[in-house]
């Protein structure tokens, strides 16, 4: 009788572990997926034939910000939810290592019928960072945020370099213009963050301080920055 307790128990908890494993290779294979999509969501904004983001204002970001699919629903009852990834630039001006982050509630301007779109920020300053940072950051709410210019040479205001902390842009269907973003709260997914580096570690860490390199699994999305802008411009 002990002999088969044993047994059973042994069962159970092997079979327990190799679920717990299931799950664990499920979520990153679905955070290298995001990674995926954020990168090509970004280079079909940035492809847009007399579209996309100006150079200028592009160059000028301290950090990125792509949010593939946010859709209308979700978890958030009646507002709307999405998975992104955010990379900061180093000293240097190359793009370091994404940081995962959700983004839920507020006016991102769908579709009616639920119609999904991509976010793009541009978090402008420091200031913009350290907001951006915090457990739960509103759009917004103690942030400068303004809809972007549209067109790869358009001329950026100095109104808009100097009073933004943060410029928006929307994508769906092929259309492409700077958004009205107001309300939405930003998050840390540090669950993601987990999966993906290995280690407990908050997005302060991988994007401020740089603590830890970027998996080869998801430096497509850095490399799809650093392909439409190399080098940064001091603001």
């Amino acid at each position: 009788m002990k002999q088969i307790t044993v047994t059973v128990t042994v069962c159970l908890l092997v079979l327990t572990i190799s679920i717990q494993s299931s799950a664990a290779q499920g979520s990153k294979a679905e955070e290298r997926d995001r990674a995926r999509k954020a990168a090509a969501a970004f280079q079909e904004v940035m492809s847009a034939p007399d579209q996309g983001i100006p150079q200028e204002l592009l160059d000028r970001a301290h950090c990125v910000a792509v949010f593939p699919s946010v859709k209308k629903g979700g978890f958030i009852v009646g507002g709307q939810y999405g998975k992104g990834l955010i990379s900061c630039r180093r000293a240097q001006g190359s793009w370091g290592s994404p940081a995962y982050f959700t983004i839920g509630g507020g006016s991102f301007g769908l579709q009616i019928g639920g119609q999904a779109v991509d976010l793009v920020l541009l978090v402008m300053n420091k200031s913009g960072v350290d907001g951006l940072l915090k457990d739960k950051f509103e759009v917004g709410a103690g942030a400068a945020v303004s809809a972007g210019p549209v067109g790869r040479n358009t001329h950026v205001s100095t109104d808009v370099l100097l009073k933004s902390q943060i410029v928006s842009y929307s994508r769906s269907r092929g259309l492409f213009a700077g958004l009205e973003l107001k309300g939405a709260v930003i998050t840390q997914d540090n669950v993601a963050n987990k999966d993906i580096y290995g280690q407990q570690i908050s997005a302060r860490e991988i994007i401020v301080d740089g603590k830890v390199r970027t998996p080869s699994t998801i430096r497509i999305f850095p490399a799809a920055l650093r392909k439409f802008s190399p080098r940064g411009i001091s603001n």
